[in-house]
């Protein structure tokens, strides 16, 4: 095999993702042939291949490592999601509802938002923060912080809407809570953001007001968590979106994002 052959064949076993090829002891027939072909140096025990075509095969390996986890976390998400439609543990809520809310974005999202339960809307069209509140939830979203609904992922500490919209009981969020578990970890988000008293409340285990819990980060299961108020309390009061928007921008500035300019 002339040079121009050897270099073409290590060329192709680069991209092939090797890096390395074991020393072989020549025949007494072929090695002056090798010695020729190398300079007539002494073999070397191992060819490395260039710094450019490993930082490329990392990238490829990389690109693959995500694409499998974030099928695996889909598969995961499907099946919580299969178990949720069928359950009948809160007999109230599964002879009322229309249908399970379940959740909907990114399954492998960096940041999670986390309500008290679906509203008449979300009953109807099986997804949370859908009517009012869930177009001032996708305003922060897009308009606030530069993302949109697909980037995260939304879900609830309920998935079925309580009659008249009241709050969870506790035993209703009891029971749900291992469905709650089982999505954050399929997702495993950095950052969960706690809309409204109700969603702190049972997430925590306090009965701190909201107001107070503002401005502080908590940690469940390794998750970053942080608290502010329900879009639904901002509809009623004006005024504390400000204070939501603090909030926002401490979130944003904990997940490395950049405020964008306003309008």
């Amino acid at each position: 095999m002339n040079r121009r052959a050897v270099i073409q064949e290590l060329e192709s076993l680069g991209r092939a993702g090797i890096t390395h090829l074991p020393k072989r002891v020549p025949t007494a027939a072929e090695e002056p042939t090798i010695a020729e072909e190398a300079g007539q140096g002494t073999p070397a025990a191992t060819i490395e291949i260039t710094p450019v075509d490993r930082q490329a095969r990392e990238a490829d390996m990389a690109q693959t490592t995500r694409r499998k986890t974030k099928q695996s976390a889909t598969a995961e998400l499907d099946i919580i999601r299969q178990e949720v439609a069928s359950c009948t543990l809160c007999s109230e809520l599964a002879n009322t509802r229309t249908q399970t809310v379940f959740g909907v974005g990114n399954p492998r999202a960096k940041l999670c938002f986390l309500g008290e339960a679906p509203g008449a809307d979300e009953d109807r069209l099986g997804e949370p923060f859908v009517g009012r509140a869930g177009k001032l939830l996708t305003d922060i979203i897009q308009d606030g912080m530069g993302l949109s609904r697909e980037d995260i992922y939304i879900l609830n500490i309920l998935k079925c809407r309580p009659p008249g919209n009241r709050n969870p009981a506790p035993e209703e969020a009891a029971h749900c809570r291992q469905f709650l578990d089982r999505q954050l970890a399929a997702i495993q988000p950095e950052f969960l953001c706690l809309l409204g008293a109700v969603a702190a409340h049972n997430l925590l285990e306090t009965t701190t007001p909201i107001g107070r819990m503002r401005g502080q980060w908590y940690d469940y299961q390794g998750i970053r968590v942080m608290c502010t108020y329900h879009p639904a309390y901002l509809l009623r009061n004006p005024p504390a979106k400000k204070d939501t928007w603090q909030d926002i921008q401490m979130l944003m500035g904990e997940m490395g994002l950049e405020v964008p300019p306003r309008a």
